[in-house]
């Protein structure tokens, strides 16, 4: 590696709008970083999540190829 081109790599602390914080590291440079989704709070992590049935597709895929 080149000297001197590569921004610096440091702990940053980041914190969720769920009230989630944890530590990792990163070239931002600032001290802290807010994010507004994390995996203890997204809903495909959490189990929650819904499957959004638009004009029935779903329903139709489920017809075709048949869920055993």
């Amino acid at each position: 590696m080149k000297a001197d081109i590569h921004p610096a790599y440091a702990e940053v602390e980041v914190t969720c709008s769920c009230g989630s914080v944890f530590t990792t590291r990163s070239t931002l440079g600032k001290s802290g970083l807010h994010i507004d989704v994390c995996a203890s709070c997204h809903p495909f992590y959490t189990g929650k999540q819904k499957v959004l049935d638009t004009a029935g597709r779903v329903d139709k895929f489920r017809q075709k190829y048949g869920m055993k």
